[in-house]
């Protein structure tokens, strides 16, 4: 696991966090903040996944 894969999985467990303690206090902006962690988590995935990706078809 590179450190791509290690930000988005911190990034998706910080964002599913912030997007439950949101839903659950009614705090739309918590919970819109969450939602965008999860997604910059995805994001962090994928890019991990191009790096192995390249990294796989060099070798």
């Amino acid at each position: 696991m590179d450190k791509e894969h290690v930000k988005g999985a911190a990034d998706k467990a910080k964002g599913a966090i912030k997007d439950a303690a949101g839903r659950v206090t009614g705090d739309k902006e918590l919970q819109s903040e969450g939602k965008m962690d999860k997604a910059k988590g995805s994001a962090h995935n994928a890019a991990g996944d191009v790096k192995d990706a390249v990294k796989n078809a060099t070798k």
